[in-house]
């Protein structure tokens, strides 16, 4: 059961609201509809009120700005990226990212069902009643894996270049980040992918970070300002800078019931490399010392981000 309430507007308002929702997504479900287009057009009545044509009349500058094809992602310069993919998603990406500047886009009632209709064509896979927040970023978009039910808040780094899955119900706070692409200590152009994977039910909490390859199981958390670079078995608790499982849910049921994620049997997805100029695993890097400069263990692999 929510604790949320239901919240009622002004009913002149929400027909409004439902009548430039349909219209969004059934143009966007035309096979031969223009998406940068669409996109231009939706930001320049959101931001001024006027036709993407009146205003690239009279303020260019402006209205160049609302047309993806006119500016660049950071993910574009990746070698990695499907031109393909990305090129289908970009302006949507562009409009979820601009409408969040706007009213539009801090208004929940039309927001969120906005952000849904945009997932829906975005992501590879987004199941129902996906509630996600203003100002998430992603890499791609075209690698997330969404579940039922899952909520996503205000201002989360979903970098997914290299796969990220939400399971059902799972909650990511507020300033979160989660990766799924590590950099070698020595050569930062030698780029791992691995695939990111959050249970269901699980619980990402505020200002905490996952790095790429990690498996957080069904009805795990992660605390508050954590840094995961491993995994977090069923219902555990990981806390701390690296977090550890240190406690576990007293669940009288023993769990959610059904197949789900845990870490210690989920089947992983090979890493795979993203630059062909490093294209065999990263070598071990690093040595560890102790106080007196003296080994304490074998050279381990690490790399940057690497759990």
């Amino acid at each position: 059961m929510t604790w949320l309430k239901p919240v009622d507007i002004a009913g002149d308002a929400q027909a409004a609201y439902t009548t430039f929702l349909d219209d969004l997504d059934a143009r966007l479900s035309d096979p031969g509809c223009d998406r940068y287009a669409l996109a231009r057009e939706v930001l320049s009545q959101a931001m001024y009120g006027r036709s993407y044509a009146d205003l690239l009349s009279d303020a260019p500058l402006a209205a160049l700005n609302l047309d993806a094809r006119n500016v660049t992602f950071e993910a574009e310069s990746y070698l990695t990226t499907d031109a393909e993919k990305f090129a289908a998603v970009k302006p949507l990406l562009w409009l979820w990212k601009n409408l969040d500047l706007t009213p539009v886009g801090q208004n929940p009632v039309i927001a969120i069902p906005l952000r849904r209709i945009l997932a829906g064509r975005i992501f590879k896979r987004v199941g129902r009643d996906f509630k996600c927040w203003q100002n998430v970023e992603f890499s791609v978009g075209y690698n997330m894996e969404v579940g039922n039910d899952v909520v996503v808040h205000r201002h989360v780094l979903l970098d997914d270049i290299g796969g990220i899955e939400l399971h059902d119900n799972a909650s990511v706070s507020d300033y979160v980040n989660i990766y799924s692409h590590t950099h070698s200590v020595l050569d930062g152009p030698d780029v791992t992918l691995r695939r990111t994977v959050i249970g269901r039910g699980a619980r990402i909490t505020y200002h905490s970070t996952v790095l790429a390859g990690s498996v957080v199981s069904d009805d795990a958390l992660l605390a508050t300002h954590a840094l995961l670079r491993g995994d977090i078995e069923p219902h555990g608790i990981a806390m701390g800078v690296p977090a550890r499982t240190t406690r576990f849910k007293l669940r009288e049921s023993g769990g959610l019931g059904g197949e789900g994620v845990d870490a210690r049997t989920y089947p992983r997805t090979p890493d795979r490399k993203a630059n062909p100029q490093f294209p065999e695993p990263t070598p071990v890097q690093t040595r560890r010392l102790d106080e007196a400069g003296e080994d304490v263990q074998r050279p381990t692999k690490l790399v940057i981000g690497e759990r």
